[in-house]
């Protein structure tokens, strides 16, 4: 999930301390180049092991405890599938599970270097069992079968019971996919992209092994019959092509990168949001956080040895300069009139470096076109926008009225760039935009929202009353802090939904909470929302270290705070519960912030003084009517029933590994998911359309079109989005909401006298 980030001047207090009392501890260490301790890792450790103790919120002991957890979490991240470690090194490892606390403190890697290195070792004896067990044919008729709930399972004992184990594993995703194979042969491709949804298919991905997608694709483009021989033969050597891509992944992966793991085992034992960014990484995160980075705006992945170009930004140097192309294979990169790099082999987190740069300088590619054919292109660096990343709407016309609908995929804000992309802002303008084509409500859609800046949320939720308290602050032994909307305006005073799910997370729990307090909105969704109740900082680890020749160290985002409802209540653990339930099809499946080990405990504290809004006849019964609605809607029963289903699924692990059982278990799988199809066929009869403005952009740009026409075709399918326009057309009345509220702590008063 992201976080809510807090980068605010009221924040800088705890940072200033932190900082000044890291520069006191290290000053004297570093001192000069020529003193500086030539083991970074070490310095790494010593710096966030300080920083977190002084600045987290509520720090855990580091202890025998602790260290037991960092190890335990460790093991498990280097190796979820037990498929290369031994029970002998496991049983070496194990002689520091008590130590690791001890080792932290004495920066001493001794543990470190004995598992990577021993890691490093496995796979590449690794390697060598996949090729010699695929080359041969699988007997699928021996009965025999394979447990995949891997956390359960033991360590290999010995190098035949790990190849044993390896064997299986193969065989069964080999198996897995040749059945689909022979399904899809023998139904001569009809089998729908719904039906293989429906599938659910755990081995297509257990987290290392990837069935290559063009399988399925491959499949139904064959028109000529093959053999049983012959289809397992291409299993096998498909299976084989992505473990090779798996492990030439692995190979790119370096020291550094698995150094990372460690430290993320160390911080997520304070709690699961503090982790560790590696300079990479922080890009990464600074470009999810502004939305916009300094490269041609281009997507790039690993093919081979290759960097592939999978897709061009719209709007971006790339796409504007129509030469380069999804498909095309980067061999070379240069900057401006300097020598051209070789690239190929090369790893991807390192062309990425080679091809962003600074807006406006030049970088030159060499690249060998999809035809075959060699081109040098040059391309002007510039600012890329990340369209996904920002708030965009639509339209719909419904029972004669107007409904605008905003999704909003994160709370993202540029903290460089005052005049970058704000989602406060952004929302604004999408409702001022819905204001002048006269919509009669607004849905604001915030599902799968993981979060982002604090500060606009308070702008957001702003939008949609007079002015009061958004959300309640504090931070480790300091008295509460109250974040106001203090600007009497209000862009959007007619009827409101906001629709949540449970991947709805951080500043997405604040605004939906906010709206809910204030009973300024309907809330409709999952039955609650993700629940993470607290506040991250960024903290850039490099700023401790004066004079260091150590290089780029990172960042470290640590949990410095949490925030409460300004009814006093924590959305830790709780999140925040809808208004009106809907079901969803991974209602019963833990993914929430209660199912996360190390989660900070809920608490509230004292309530904020707000005034209710006097929500109007239409409220109440907008409710009860839409619980009615669904309560009724056969859609939404089956929906029910497939998340019961897919629920007691997830606990099915054992697999036949003969293939007549193994296709019969299948097929009653398969009869099974017949059942659920209308869900996946279902429409709802609307026409979602965009704006007037983006109309416009959409004729001059064929990139943004395709993006708006598929983001429309999955609302004109959305039953949740339907539901939400069904409340917004109970909500309707000419009543203003303009100072028509009731002091919070006289609403139960009211409602008493009411009844």
């Amino acid at each position: 999930m992201n976080t809510i980030i807090s980068l605010m001047k009221r924040n800088y207090k705890l940072l200033l301390t932190v900082v000044f009392l890291s520069v006191a501890l290290f000053a004297f260490k570093i001192k000069s180049a020529s003193d500086v301790d030539p083991d970074k890792d070490k310095l790494l450790l010593e710096l966030l092991t300080f920083v977190i103790e002084k600045g987290h919120y509520s720090p855990a002991t580091i202890d025998d405890d602790f260290s037991k957890g960092v190890y335990k979490d460790y093991i498990q991240a280097l190796d979820p599938s037990k498929r290369f470690f031994l029970q002998s090194d496991i049983d070496e490892f194990s002689k520091y599970e008590l130590e690791l606390d001890d080792e932290l403190m004495n920066r001493d890697l001794t543990f470190f270097t004995l598992t990577y290195e021993r890691l490093m070792q496995r796979m590449k004896e690794s390697q060598g069992l996949y090729k010699e067990i695929l080359k041969a044919p699988f007997d699928f008729n021996i009965d025999e079968s394979f447990n995949t709930d891997y956390e359960k399972a033991p360590y290999a004992k010995n190098e035949a019971e790990l190849k044993e184990r390896w064997r299986k594993q193969l065989k069964l995703t080999t198996l897995s996919s040749l059945t689909d194979r022979l399904k899809m042969q023998e139904n001569k491709g009809k089998l729908s992209k719904e039906e293989t949804e429906l599938l659910s298919n755990p081995l297509e991905n257990d987290g290392e092994t990837v069935v290559p997608t063009e399988t399925k694709k491959d499949i139904a483009a064959d028109s000529k019959p093959k053999s049983f021989a012959e289809l397992e033969k291409e299993t096998r050597e498909s299976t084989s092509k992505s473990l090779d891509e798996y492990f030439g992944f692995m190979k790119d992966l370096n020291r550094n990168d698995w150094f990372s793991v460690y430290i993320n085992s160390i911080t997520a034992r304070f709690d699961p949001h503090t982790n560790y960014f590696a300079p990479e990484e922080k890009e990464r995160f600074d470009v999810s956080m502004s939305g916009t980075l300094e490269g041609i705006g281009a997507r790039l992945q690993k093919k081979n040895d290759y960097t592939e170009i999978s897709e061009l930004i719209s709007g971006g140097p790339a796409w504007r300069g129509k030469e380069l192309e999804a498909g095309d294979l980067v061999m070379k990169v240069a900057q401006g009139e300097g020598q051209p790099v070789d690239v190929v082999g090369m790893r991807l987190d390192d062309v990425v470096k080679k091809i962003k740069g600074p807006k406006g300088t030049e970088v030159r590619l060499t690249v060998k076109k999809v035809d075959g054919t060699i081109k040098v292109i040059s391309i002007i660096r510039d600012i890329v926008e990340i369209e996904e990343t920002y708030a965009k709407s639509s339209i719909v016309n419904k029972n004669g009225l107007k409904y605008g609908v905003i999704y909003l995929p994160k709370f993202y804000i540029n903290f460089e760039n005052k005049d970058g992309r704000d989602a406060g802002k952004d929302i604004a303008l999408e409702v001022e935009r819905l204001k002048q084509a006269k919509v009669d409500g607004i849905v604001l859609d915030v599902r799968d929202d993981g979060g982002g800046s604090l500060s606009t949320v308070v702008d957001i939720a702003g939008l949609f009353i007079e002015q009061g308290p958004i959300v309640q602050i504090k931070s480790s032994g300091r008295k509460k802090e109250v974040l106001y909307d203090r600007d009497k305006k209000i862009e959007w005073d007619g009827p409101l939904v906001v629709m949540v799910n449970s991947f709805s997370a951080s500043a997405s729990e604040i605004l939906a909470a906010a709206i809910q307090d204030y009973k300024r909105g309907v809330i409709i969704g999952s039955k609650q929302t993700y629940g993470k109740g607290t506040v991250q900082n960024v903290i850039d680890l490099n700023q401790f270290v004066r004079n260091s020749a150590v290089g780029d160290l990172g960042a470290l985002k640590t949990t410095t705070q949490k925030f409460y409802r300004i009814n006093g209540g924590s959305t830790q653990l709780e999140g925040v519960s809808s208004d009106v339930v809907m079901p969803d099809r991974y209602s019963y499946l833990k993914m929430g912030e209660r199912d996360v080990e190390n989660a900070m405990p809920w608490d509230k504290i004292d309530a904020a003084d707000y005034s209710v809004w006097n929500n109007n006849a239409n409220f109440s019964k907008a409710i009860s009517h839409s619980k009615e609605r669904i309560e009724a809607n056969p859609q939404f029963k089956l929906i029910e029933e497939n998340a019961k289903w897919i629920d007691a699924r997830s606990e099915e692990n054992e697999y036949s590994l003969n293939i007549d059982k193994f296709r019969k278990a299948q097929s009653a799988i398969e009869e099974k998911a017949k059942k659920f199809k209308p869900i996946f066929e279902y429409k709802n009869n609307l026409k979602f359309t965009s704006l007037p403005y983006e109309t416009e952009q959409m004729s001059k740009d064929n990139i943004l079109k395709e993006k708006r026409d598929r983001w429309h075709e999955s609302l004109s399918k959305d039953i949740y989005v339907e539901e939400a326009l069904n409340v917004l057309d109970d909500l309707q009345t000419k009543v203003n909401l303009k100072n028509n509220t009731i002091p919070a702590n006289k609403l139960k008063k009211a409602n008493l006298a009411k009844s």
